[in-house]
């Protein structure tokens, strides 16, 4: 048997083998000290006083019920000098060094803990000099327990108040440099007893109990000699006495899955994107151009780093001309066919990719290249695996008590606690930290709709009310209002994106207007509406149209961001492009028809990795893409179409700029539902005006007159029937003529072709064509 009770060889709780025959006791400094030379001074004759600690408080201590280790440990006045205890379990020997090099031999006291009096002045300072056999080495080592607490009054405050917004520079395992070592804190305030365990002590805790630091509930411990690297938990001893060992809920990092544990970590990355983050700062992503390409990490391109993405992903994404990325979740989680989105460590960036400083890299090379970066974010729920979150105490700590409330029935987690003021802290100081640690440019916030309803996929009699008798979830509402309105202080020239699934009122009007305060939402209507008109036959088309116009008659209730996102292209659903009916080319043509329209309607777009080239198998986060399909010139042409959907995007500030005002857009004819095509107009300041035409039947449409604000010349900018797209090349020769006839209530009007399954964009070359409606 090992000192820790295992066989030897078998693996303790961090997933790692214990070492035959190593003790328990050493601490961080233990097993990288170097032999401690005996000095040239020994006090003589040094005289035994009795220490005045009985043994039942050290029995305390080592069972876990002693909620202060520091005051018995460590150096305290006594009656006769000063008296030094040691915890050094298996120790041989222990002997006070003293900085001049005077030792001071202790005296084993009981069970691990050894003791001297020093009949000295005041000293500050000392070393224990630890021998474990007669033969072996002297290791000399610093006490954790001479050290103060490394948390002050102000954050202990902060805490308890649940107002310490930068949070993850308080708890957790930050490393220090004066003294070296690592302070470890944690937030347990129902526990009786919290030991420290990890490489530094062979997972065994006895060596490392922590100290409570009053009614915060926090536990503290300083260990000198622990660094960047070391891997740990937190053994917890409940109220009932059991003992739970958990991962840090603050941990900067993780051990890759299957392996749990948490890793001590200090950045030292230098950032060199200041001058997006000066730019980003002095800008309002609302009238931005913003076309955004979601990715999962770890399909995209399956076996890349962190790094190697920076190479890769960044030259796709400039080649591809998106303006942004959304990741889906980075956050580290056990299961990955969750995607991320059942967490256990909201402040860790995923290990299977490589370090936080490797993540950092990543989003400072796609700043540098101009492409903004968004991440999921999933403050609604959390993973149940008993080394995380719940039951963190031994008690319904970050989770709501009540199951009815406490308990996701459909994805099997737990719910967080809105209204604790301490989970709150920790989620919105996790918002912070991904925007102030990360220089993330936005957090799209996943699951808003199951957050701000106590019924959300709850039967009758399996939800309570609200204190008024509702079903909404007020202290859910009330988080979210904090978070937003905290990052939006905190970052300039950030974004909130919301997935809402509800018509909740007011997602993206401001806190102090009574909104949820979020900067953009999913629109999941117009996504839902569209796919649903693209999936009949173009011959039944004409019976749906007002799925394709209704949109607009909520386009500016809210501020918008269209997503054709990974949630429409999994489970049984099919990709994008097997959604479309008919032949290849039709769907072909019909996902480029969606693509072009969507570019065009008022509105942010994202679009889900794999779209872009027409993927024909449905998305699974097992295996990468088909990149072998863009060999085919069909799913060729579809890229190159995005590549020039965005190119004129971003060139054309009547497409963005006024996506959320209805000055910014005016129906040409909404009602052509016998010929399955809309056409409308889309305006900024004194910025050319564009004409989106899109015609949903399956036939071209000749000596199609089209009512436009101002006679002249308009550019034919964008065709997706274009034969370098893989359509059938049915246009208008590059551009059209307009006159002045009025048609459509238009003082001009042009005589169009219009192609099968297709999209024209006309922009006006006259300056004069320009002006709003």
């Amino acid at each position: 048997m090992t000192a820790t009770g295992k066989p030897a060889g078998q693996p303790d709780q961090s997933g790692q083998p214990s070492a035959p025959g190593q003790p328990s006791a050493p601490g961080p400094a233990d097993a990288a000290g170097q032999p401690g030379a005996p000095g040239p001074i020994t006090a003589p004759g040094q005289a035994l006083e009795a220490d005045p600690v009985s043994h039942d408080e050290i029995n305390a201590i080592l069972t876990g019920h002693h909620h202060d280790p520091h005051s018995v440990l460590g150096m305290h006045p006594g009656p006769g000098g000063l008296i030094v205890r040691a915890l050094r379990p298996l120790a041989l020997a222990v002997t006070v060094v003293l900085p001049d090099g005077t030792r001071y031999p202790m005296h084993h006291l009981h069970e691990g803990v050894f003791s001297v009096t020093l009949q000295v002045g005041e000293i500050s300072d000392y070393r224990l000099a630890v021998s474990y056999s007669p033969d072996g080495p002297e290791l000399l080592v610093d006490d954790p327990y001479r050290h103060l607490p490394t948390l002050g009054e102000v954050d202990l405050h902060l805490i308890a108040e649940g107002r310490h917004e930068e949070l993850w520079r308080t708890l957790g395992a930050r490393v220090r440099s004066q003294p070296e070592g690592t302070a470890f804190a944690v937030w347990a305030p129902n526990a009786r007893s919290v030991r420290l365990v990890g490489d530094f002590n062979h997972w065994d805790g006895r060596a490392h109990p922590m100290r409570s630091l009053g009614s915060s509930g926090v536990w503290e411990l300083f260990l000198p000699g622990v660094g960047t690297g070391a891997r740990y938990k937190f053994d917890i001893c409940g109220r009932d006495g059991r003992w739970h060992r958990k991962a840090d809920p603050m941990a900067a990092f993780a051990e890759e899955p299957p392996a749990t544990a948490s890793v001590v970590f200090e950045s030292g990355y230098q950032w060199a994107d200041q001058d997006w983050m000066a730019a980003r700062a002095k800008r309002d992503p609302l009238r931005e151009p913003m076309s955004i390409y979601e990715v999962h990490i770890g399909s995209w391109r399956p076996g890349l780093s962190y790094r190697e993405l920076a190479d890769d992903l960044v030259e796709y994404l400039s080649d591809r001309r998106f303006t942004h990325v959304e990741f889906m979740p980075v956050a580290e989680h056990p299961f990955g066919g969750s995607w991320g989105y059942q967490v256990t460590s909201f402040y860790a960036p995923s290990a299977r990719f490589g370090t936080p400083d490797e993540f950092r890299y990543l989003v400072d090379r796609l700043h540098q290249a101009g492409i903004g970066v968004f991440v999921d974010w999933v403050p609604a729920h959390f993973a149940t695996d008993e080394w995380a979150l719940g039951r963190f105490d031994g008690t319904p700590l970050y989770e709501h008590a009540d199951p009815r409330r406490g308990e996701h029935p459909d994805w099997g987690t737990l719910i967080f606690d809105f209204g604790r003021k301490e989970v709150r802290n920790f989620l919105v100081a996790n918002a912070v930290y991904w925007f102030e640690e990360f220089h993330i440019d936005g957090l799209r916030v996943d699951g808003v709709a199951s957050m701000l309803y106590l019924d959300y996929s709850r039967a009758a009699g399996q939800w309570t009310p609200n204190v008024l008798g509702g079903r909404e979830n007020l202290d859910a509402v009330s988080f979210l209002q904090e978070v937003n309105a905290t990052c939006y202080k905190r970052s300039a020239g950030i974004v909130m994106i919301a997935e809402e699934s509800t018509a909740w009122p007011g997602v993206t009007r401001p806190v102090h207007l009574g909104g949820l305060g979020f900067g953009l939402k999913w629109n999941l209507g117009w996504m839902h509406d569209t796919l649903a008109y693209l999936s009949h036959d173009p011959v039944f088309r004409r019976y749906h149209h007002n799925e394709l116009t209704f949109s607009m008659m909520y386009a500016y209730s809210e501020n918008f961001v269209l997503p054709l996102s990974h949630d429409e292209v999994v489970h049984g659903k099919g990709s994008l492009l097997r959604k479309m009916p008919g032949d290849a080319w039709k769907q072909f043509a019909a996902l480029r028809a969606l693509l072009g329209y969507m570019w065009a309607h008022p509105g942010k777009q994202l679009l889900f990795m794999g779209s872009e080239f027409g993927q024909q198998a449905e998305w699974s986060e097992q295996h990468g893409l088909d990149w072998g399909a863009l060999g085919d010139p069909a799913h060729a042409g579809l890229r190159r179409l995005v590549d020039e959907l965005n190119q004129a995007y971003t060139g054309l500030p009547a497409l963005w700029r006024e996506d959320f005002s209805p000055a910014g857009f005016s129906w040409i004819d909404a009602n052509d539902a016998f010929g399955n095509t809309i056409s409308f107009l889309r305006f900024a300041d004194d910025d050319p005006a564009v004409a989106c035409v899109a015609n949903f039947s399956g036939d071209p449409h000749y000596r199609y007159r089209l009512g436009l604000p101002s006679a002249g010349r308009w550019r034919e900018l964008i065709n997706t029937d274009a034969d370098a797209y893989g359509g059938s090349g049915v246009g208008n020769l590059g551009s059209v003529e307009a006159v002045l006839e009025p048609w459509h209530g238009r003082p001009a009007s042009a005589v169009l072709t219009l192609p099968p399954l297709a999209v024209l964009w006309l922009v006006a070359t006259d300056a004069a064509s320009s002006g709003s409606a």
